[in-house]
């Protein structure tokens, strides 16, 4: 037999019939890539011409909003961050989003574990009670919530916001770490624990270095929400200024700029609680990617 008789065969082409569905799934692709497209620019082309207005003058922005800045006047910025206290605001939701994360990540870790890897009576029921904290929205409970904060003579304080932040922050972060830290490989705490490691030495220094792909996903998240939280800090923190966080401040910044027409000011004010948010998405966004990823395999 010769070389060509020992060929492998030809690939048969594709039959009339297959094109029609080719050219469907091509239709498809380009009708999604079209909208992904679409929504990318309904995204991104609101923060860049904030991001542009925040160099402009008023004049500028009130003659020409959409072209680009005569020269870069970071002045706008100082005086955002001095003028009207963007500074302070942004100090104290710095405080606040740092204390209500650690808190969260620090409980939402341990019951996590707790379900994950141990039996206990009423385990199911205590879990989706966690869970359940889902389906309720945080504007349902304003009310009662209010009143417990204020009985409990923590209105108007950094720590009644953190733990309010914590609580509500709780069922996504236990849901969330549960799966992750079933996915972890048990041999690893039976050897440990063979060797003499107790259940806190465990949980420490041997689960947790292991979950740390999953911690600072849900880490992430929980950043975003807290730092993006509009509605408790403008119920909860009512009174002392002094006090408030940046979305508060924002607030009364763009209802006070808008009689006043320092637009300028304004936008500087709204891009500099816009780039944290960024900042932390591109720094840890692979980080991000790969614990949403790595709790779906074992």
């Amino acid at each position: 037999m010769t070389t060509l008789d020992r060929a492998a065969p030809a690939t048969p082409a594709a039959t009339p019939a297959d094109r029609p569905v080719r050219r469907e799934l091509g239709v498809a692709n380009l009708l999604s890539h079209g909208f992904l497209l679409f929504w990318g620019a309904v995204t991104v082309l609101p923060l860049l011409w904030m991001f542009l207005s925040s160099f402009k003058s008023n004049a500028e922005i009130l003659a020409d909003p959409w072209g680009l800045p005569g020269e870069l006047r970071l002045d706008n910025w100082a005086r955002a961050w001095t003028g009207a206290n963007i500074g302070r605001y942004f100090l104290n939701s710095l405080v606040v989003v740092a204390g209500s994360v650690s808190l969260t990540m620090l409980m939402g870790a341990t019951a996590a574990y707790v379900f994950a890897r141990y039996e206990f009576r009423g385990k199911q029921v205590v879990y989706y009670l966690f869970v359940g904290g889902l389906m309720f929205p945080v504007f349902l409970a304003l009310v009662p919530l209010f009143f417990v904060v204020r009985n409990a003579g923590l209105f108007g304080t950094w720590t009644g916001l953190i733990l309010v932040y914590a609580a509500y922050s709780l069922p996504f972060t236990v849901f969330f770490l549960t799966a992750f830290f079933r996915t972890l490989p048990t041999t690893v705490a039976e050897a440990a624990l063979v060797d003499g490691c107790g259940h806190f030495r465990l949980f420490f220094q041997v689960m947790l270095p292991m979950a740390r792909p999953g911690l600072i996903s849900v880490g992430i998240f929980n950043f975003l929400s807290h730092w993006n939280q509009f509605l408790l800090p403008q119920v909860l923190m009512q009174g002392d200024e002094s006090k408030w966080v940046l979305a508060q401040g924002l607030f009364a910044l763009s209802v006070s700029q808008g009689y006043a027409g320092d637009y300028a000011r304004l936008f500087a004010g709204l891009t500099i609680a816009v780039v944290p948010v960024l900042l932390v998405y591109v720094i840890f966004q692979r980080q991000v990617q790969s614990g949403l990823t790595a709790g779906q395999l074992k």
